[in-house]
This record gives structure tokens, C-alpha cells and sequence, in this order.
């Protein structure tokens, strides 16, 4: 019995020190904060919402509204807007560079933004439909007028004026100057036809009379042989 009693008394958890009963204190007093913040991030979460849905259903029954552009809000608020939007029916886009400054607009179905507007958003411009509407006229008139061009045939391009009659005066000198050079080139081969300047001998006969011009030419310029006596 003794023996049990020492085993039961050695399992039991000592009872805890000073420092340990303060570790406890602070954890339950710091989870009992975050509980608190936890809970006020929701309220504040939930008043967000419904001030945000309150918005909406006025901006869904003014008539006379099409669009609205709320002032910047953080990441998770604009979140939350978009949530109520979407769970209205509505559109809604977010522009702006930097967190800081990221906006949220809404647009009633039937007045969704084109393509054209929510560039200019996006460049941090003003919508005008009426300068967008002239613009977009002059963009299919030049489109127009393009076309009209490249079904029309491809016309020769010429000249405004020939290159010749502006230098005529060079072009008649260099002319007279080369004709002068042919006339003085062709008076050296006198007025023999070309067909009798060219020979019609063969190589040999060439060789032979070349030859018997030097036998003969030796001949001449040998001295006279003297008889002795």
C-alpha cells in the first residue's frame, strides 16, 4: 500500500513555480487581446459592409446615376466592395498606380463602360462621350480614305522634269567633246577599210617570207670574197 501511494505521489505533477503561474498570466491576458482585436476587425469588417450596401441599393435606385467613383480605400475594403457590387448586379472596375491612391468605380449594367473609357480611366483622364464620339468618327474616316487608296491601281511615279533638258548644256559639251575624240582617234588609221587591214596569211607562209627577208638581208651586208694569189 505504502509502495502505491509513493508511485501514485511520484506521478503527480509537481505544483508549478512562481515564474511559471506569471508565463500563464501573460498568455491568457495576450491571447484575451487578440481575441478582442480579433472580434473589433469584424465589426469593423461587418459596419464596412453594410455602409457599403446602404450605398449601393441608393446608387441602384437614383435614376439619374450611371456611374459612381468612390474615394481611394485600402486592398481589403476594396474587396469588400467589389463583393457587395458583384452580389448586386452592378459592374465595377479599380484604377489608379499605387496602393495609396487605387480606387473603386461602379456602373449599372445597362451603362457598362467600353473599352474607350476605361483606358482613359486607367490613364487618369476624364470621359467625354462627345470628344470620344468625334474621335471615333475621324478614325474610320481616315480608315475610309485608306482603303479607298489601296483599292485604287498604282499610278507610274515620273519625274516632275527630265534630268537631260536640266543639263542639257553639260550633256551637249561632254557629246560634242567625245565625238570630236572619236573623229581624231579614227583620222590615225587613215581611210583603209577594216577588211584590208587584217592578214590572211598562215602562220608558215608568215615564218617563210620572214625568213627569206633575213637570208636576204644577211646577203646584202656580206662583204665580197678576194681570190688569193
Amino acid at each position: 500500500m505504502a509502495d502505491l501511494l509513493s508511485a501514485i505521489l511520484g506521478a503527480m505533477e509537481p505544483p508549478p513555480a512562481l515564474g511559471n503561474q506569471e508565463s500563464r498570466r501573460r498568455a491568457r491576458e495576450q491571447a484575451a487581446r487578440l481575441k478582442r482585436m480579433q472580434e473589433e476587425d469584424r465589426k469593423q469588417k461587418a459596419d464596412f459592409r453594410k455602409r457599403m450596401e446602404t450605398t449601393i441599393s441608393e446608387f441602384i435606385q437614383d435614376s439619374s446615376q450611371r456611374n459612381r467613383r468612390f474615394s481611394p480605400m485600402n486592398k481589403l475594403e476594396r474587396s469588400i466592395l467589389h463583393d457587395v457590387v458583384e452580389v448586386a448586379g452592378l459592374t465595377s472596375f479599380s484604377f489608379g498606380e499605387d496602393d495609396d491612391s487605387r480606387y473603386v468605380m461602379i456602373f449599372k449594367k445597362e451603362f457598362s463602360p467600353s473599352d474607350e473609357e476605361l483606358e482613359a480611366y486607367r490613364k487618369g483622364e476624364e470621359w467625354d462621350p462627345q470628344k470620344a464620339e468625334e474621335k471615333r468618327q475621324l478614325k474610320e474616316l481616315a480608315m475610309r480614305q485608306k482603303a479607298v487608296v489601296q483599292r485604287e491601281p498604282q499610278k507610274e511615279k515620273l519625274p516632275n522634269t527630265n534630268y537631260k533638258d536640266k543639263y542639257s548644256h553639260l550633256i551637249g559639251t561632254v557629246a560634242a567633246k567625245e565625238g570630236a575624240h572619236t573623229l581624231q582617234a579614227n583620222k590615225a588609221y587613215g581611210c583603209v577599210p577594216t577588211a584590208n587591214k587584217r592578214d590572211t596569211r598562215s602562220i608558215e607562209e608568215a615564218m617563210n617570207e620572214i625568213l627569206a627577208k633575213k637570208r636576204l638581208k644577211r646577203c646584202e651586208e656580206a662583204p665580197p670574197s678576194s681570190s688569193g694569189v
